[in-house]
C-alpha cells in the first residue's frame, strides 16, 4: 500500500488532502509511523523524530495514530488477495507476498492479476496500491518499489539477471546503510560489482549476508510464499516522555510492561523460555539483555522478576529513552504453517 497509515488519514479527512501529513507525534519523543507523499517530498521519513520531520516541514500536520481503523482497511484488502489465491504471506498491515502460480480465476497472466487486485483495492477501499511481479520474493519487493506510488513493475525471467546487475546496491532488500557504505568501500556499487566477489570474499566481510548476497544477486532466492508463519517472539515496548536515568524508576516501568506482555501471551496462547530485556538509550544506542529459563513462562510475576534481574545484570551507559520486554523461544514451534506448492514443482505462468 501506498503510504497507508497516511492515506486512510487523507482518506477519511478530505480536509488532509494534498497536504503533508505524518502519522505518529510531533511533540520532543513522538517519531513519525509514516508520511504521506506531500511530506515525503520534504524528506520526512517512518521513524524519524517528530522534531526532525517538523523541522525539515514546518508545515507538517500531525495525527495521532488508529490502528483499529488500520486494521479494518488490511482486512479487507486480504480479502481481496484471498479471491486471487490462498498463498498470502503477510508482511504487515500494508504489505504482502502472494504466489499466484495456480490463480484461482484462471488468469494466465501475472502482471494482469496485479493489474486487478491493484484495480479492486482501489474500488473497495478508495486507496492505492503498488506491485512488484518477478520470479520469486526477493526481486518482486525491489520490483514493487520502482513505480511507486500507484504502480507497478514486472520483472520478467529472462530481465532478472541484466536488471539485478544494473541495480544501486542500496536498492537491494536487506542492504541497509551500514552495509552499503562498507560495500562502497570495497568498490561494490551495483549488482554487478557485487557478482564479481566470490561467496567466500562476501561472508568474509559480511558475515552470514554474505551467502545471501551472493545468492540474491544471481536471482537466486528459493524462500515459498508461507501463508502462516509461526510467530517467533512476542514484546511490549514503550518510549519515555523523559529519559530515566535509574534502575530504581525503571522497575515500575518494567512492572507495567511484564503485565502487558502476560496479557499479549495470552490472548496469543503460548508461553516461552527466552526473556529479552531492550533498553535505548538518549544517544539512540541499543542494548539487550536476554535468560533463556529451564521451562516455559506466561505470568506476569516471573515476566517482572526475570527481566528485573536482567535490569540490574549491569549498570546503565546512559540515561534510557525506550524499554522493552519481549518473549522468545514460544511453545509454539509444532504449530505447521501451510505451505505452498514447492519450488521445484511449480507450474508455468507467463508474465
Amino acid at each position: 500500500m501506498d503510504a497507508f497509515f497516511a492515506s486512510v488519514e487523507q482518506l477519511d479527512n478530505p480536509s488532509l488532502r494534498g497536504l503533508p501529513v505524518a502519522v505518529g507525534g510531533g511533540g520532543k519523543r513522538g517519531v513519525v509511523a509514516a508520511a504521506s507523499y506531500e511530506a515525503r517530498k520534504f524528506g520526512v521519513r517512518s521513524a524519524m523524530s517528530g522534531i526532525m520531520a517538523k523541522r525539515l516541514c514546518p508545515n507538517l500536520i500531525f495525527v495521532t495514530p488508529r490502528f483499529d481503523r488500520y486494521k479494518e482497511i488490511s482486512k479487507q484488502i486480504r480479502n481481496i488477495f484471498h479471491e486471487h489465491t490462498n498463498l498470502v504471506e503477510p508482511l504487515s498491515l500494508d504489505e504482502a507476498y502472494l504466489d499466484v502460480t495456480q490463480h484461482k480465476k484462471g488468469n494466465p497472466s501475472a502482471t494482469l492479476i496485479a493489474q486487478e487486485i491493484r484495480e479492486a483495492i482501489l474500488k473497495r477501499t478508495g486507496l492505492n496500491a503498488s506491485a512488484g511481479v518477478s520470479i520469486n520474493k526477493f526481486v518482486a519487493k525491489i520490483a514493487s518499489d520502482i513505480n511507486k506510488p500507484n504502480g507497478q513493475k514486472t520483472i520478467p525471467p529472462e530481465a532478472v539477471l541484466p536488471f539485478l546487475e544494473a541495480l544501486d546496491i542500496r536498492k537491494f532488500f536487506g542492504i541497509g546503510k551500514v552495509t552499503a557504505d562498507k560495500m562502497y568501500g570495497l568498490g561494490i556499487f551495483t549488482g554487478a560489482d557485487l557478482k564479481k566477489h566470490s561467496e567466500d570474499f562476501l561472508i568474509e566481510n559480511f558475515g552470514k549476508s554474505g551467502r545471501y548476497f551472493h545468492q540474491a544477486v544471481r536471482g537466486i532466492h528459493p524462500s515459498e510464499v508461507k501463508p502462516e508463519r509461526v510467530q517467533k517472539s512476542i514484546g511490549a515496548e514503550r518510549t519515555f516522555k523523559d529519559n530515566i536515568s535509574s534502575e530504581v524508576f525503571l522497575e515500575s516501568k518494567i512492572s507495567a510492561l511484564a503485565e502487558e506482555l502476560a496479557k499479549r501471551l495470552g490472548r496469543s496462547k503460548v508461553s516461552g523460555k527466552t526473556i529479552t530485556l531492550k533498553l535505548k538509550y538518549s544517544d539512540f544506542n541499543t542494548q539487550t539483555r536476554s535468560k533463556t529459563l529451564p521451562y516455559f513462562i506466561a505470568d506476569k510475576d516471573l515476566i517482572e522478576e526475570t527481566a528485573t534481574k536482567l535490569l540490574y545484570q549491569e549498570g546503565l551507559s546512559n540515561s534510557v529513552r525506550l524499554l522493552g520486554i519481549s518473549m522468545g523461544k514460544l511453545n509454539n514451534e509444532k504449530k505447521e504453517a501451510i505451505k505452498g506448492p514447492p519450488m521445484s514443482v511449480q507450474l508455468h505462468i507467463d508474465f
